[in-house]
């Protein structure tokens, strides 16, 4: 009787927390981005590594992260970005998701930045 109590007091946390969902994620070393530059009426797709700075269009990105959710869960991708002008300075710091756009896009007067993927 004893026993079964022991096995009751080791298991049942398990048991409690099978039903939490679990987060993972994939570490990706790349960012797929497009860059629309209204002003010119032109949109690009730039990609950069993780810890480089990309200088594009007037536009300087820092990727700092770059992820993907777990494989066997819904695919979206993350990414870190700080994203600067010569004129303005830092315009942008945050995370970007592809699922979500508009959650917490770039969106300035000349220039919209979203995520398409990381690699």
């Amino acid at each position: 009787m004893h026993f079964i109590k022991y096995l009751c007091f080791v298991f049942a946390p398990l048991f409690l927390l099978s039903n939490t969902p679990a987060f993972a994620y994939v570490e990706k070393d790349t960012a797929v981005l497009r860059v629309m530059n209204k002003a010119a009426g032109k949109t690009q797709v730039v990609s950069g590594k993780v810890g480089n700075t990309i200088q594009h269009d007037g536009l300087t990105l820092t990727i700092k992260n770059c992820k993907q959710t777990d494989p066997f869960d819904a695919e979206n991708f993350f990414v870190f970005l700080e994203i600067y002008t010569k004129t303005d300075g830092r315009i942008f710091s945050g995370w970007m998701n592809r699922n979500e756009p508009g959650q917490n896009p770039l969106q300035n007067d000349t220039y919209d930045v979203w995520l398409e993927k990381c690699e």
